[in-house]
């Protein structure tokens, strides 16, 4: 009974997340794809709102890492999805590209964390959160080519880091790289750490959080709606707005 109630719980979060991200990304379609004039979505508050999606997500993502079996295939299928919204968007709207966005952070982060469990396993609770979020503050702003959080410049990295595909998957993009969506490893693997070291440290708190009726078929359903909702919220405001 208590790991539905907490799994619930955990799906109203994720869909109360999802319809967060739907509507980021509606008003994201009408600024950059429909060309409406909205110098709010450029803003520092847009900018926060996008980050509290994410955030939400990729936490979730590792906190309920443990949950359930089949954790290979799961982030199998994840990897597989992000690989596949790539190959959509290189294909139907390139000048709108999605490299390595989210989708492909959180299967890879998955099957990270399956590979390094046994050592994860081994770190204390409260160390292993205090020391992912500390790196992940330290690496936040590695993809601009230093260390430091939000702007706020610590040292700049070498040039030579970025320099591929490759180097770009795991935080070090050269300086043509381009993405609509661009969540590489580093430093956001230590985001979802911290979700995956919280579960270890308080698993009592899902089970706090209520269910919400609705918003839990949302949450069971993200990875599919994910997939969705933007070719439906592009063709609806394609009839708006045409």
């Amino acid at each position: 009974m208590g790991k539905t109630k907490r799994l619930a719980g955990l799906d109203s979060l994720r869909g109360a997340a999802f319809i967060s991200m739907a509507a980021y990304h509606a008003c994201w379609d009408l600024v950059w794809i429909f060309g409406r004039d909205w110098a709010w979505y450029r803003s520092w508050g847009a900018h926060l709102w996008q980050q509290s999606i994410c955030w939400t997500f990729i936490l979730l993502s590792g906190y309920c890492w443990a949950l359930g079996r089949r954790k290979w295939r799961r982030g199998l299928i994840t990897l597989g999805c992000g690989c596949l919204v790539s190959a959509v968007t290189l294909v139907g709207m390139p000048e709108n590209a999605v490299r390595f966005g989210v989708l492909t952070l959180l299967g890879a982060a998955s099957l990270l964390t399956g590979a390094l469990s046994p050592l994860l396993a081994r770190l204390d609770a409260r160390a292993g959160l205090a020391g992912s979020f500390a790196l992940f503050f330290l690496l936040r702003d590695v993809p601009e080519g230093f260390l430091g959080f939000e702007g706020a410049r610590i040292a700049a990295l070498p040039e030579a880091w970025y320099a591929n595909g490759l180097t770009a998957f795991l935080g070090f993009p050269p300086a043509d790289f381009f993405s609509t969506d661009y969540f590489p490893l580093l430093p956001w693997v230590f985001l979802f750490w911290c979700g995956y070291f919280l579960r270890r440290l308080r698993p009592e708190e899902a089970g706090a959080l209520p269910r919400i009726p609705g918003l839990d078929v949302l949450g069971r359903r993200s990875l599919l709606l994910y997939l969705l909702h933007q070719p439906v919220i592009y063709g609806a405001l394609t009839l708006l707005c045409t």
